[in-house]
């Protein structure tokens, strides 16, 4: 049994290492243009906007947590929101209008031009994401998405995609959450007094 779960982890952690390595120069470039465009739209009173479905929903949450409150160290509060925070938000697009508005529907309403949007996706396919990746386009927000499945039908909506390259939702995530922490930590240390 310790053999099969010490196999078992291997592998896993093999397939994760792969996916991390496997950013392509394209990629690495709109992390690092998420970065310094994040840090210029903080800069200038704008806020980071994150969205995604269920675990990428809780990632989103959790990115938006480590902004407001502090991801390493005490510092200012950075404005940031996770879309999938608010349960009533959510419940009452879904059932007075579709379900691919709970995100765009949100956008319309706090959605400023010079905003930073990040979709978190495994598929990228789901049209929730596409929908406030074309909101986002009409109010001048940036758009990024961390996906999966080459990115997907929203690689096409969004300016600056980030693709993992693996096509199993559990490495993906992990991979999503891996750089978000990095990008948390570059926003805290360079927006820090």
């Amino acid at each position: 049994m310790k053999i099969k779960i010490k196999n078992l982890i291997e592998i896993e952690n093999n397939k994760l290492f792969k996916a991390v390595g496997a950013f392509d120069s394209k990629s690495l470039e709109n992390f690092i243009n998420l970065c310094s465009l994040s840090i210029k739209a903080i800069k200038n009173g704008n806020k980071i906007i994150f969205y995604g479905n269920g675990g990428s929903a809780s990632d989103s949450q959790h990115l938006a947590a480590e902004l407001v409150v502090r991801y390493q160290k005490n510092r200012q509060a950075i404005s940031s929101t996770a879309l999938s925070s608010d349960n009533s938000m959510i419940t009452a697009t879904a059932n007075d209008f579709h379900f691919k508005k709970i995100f765009s529907r949100q956008l319309e309403s706090i959605g400023r031009k010079g905003d930073i949007c990040i979709a978190l996706t495994t598929s990228g396919n789901s049209e929730n994401l596409i929908e406030a990746a074309k909101v986002s386009k009409k109010k001048g927000i940036l758009t990024f998405c961390f996906s999966g499945n080459k990115g997907g039908k929203l690689k096409k909506f969004t300016k600056y995609p980030i693709i993992i390259d693996s096509k199993i939702p559990s490495i993906i995530q992990v991979v999503e959450l891996h750089f978000g922490q990095i990008f948390c930590g570059i926003l805290e240390n360079s927006l820090s007094k």
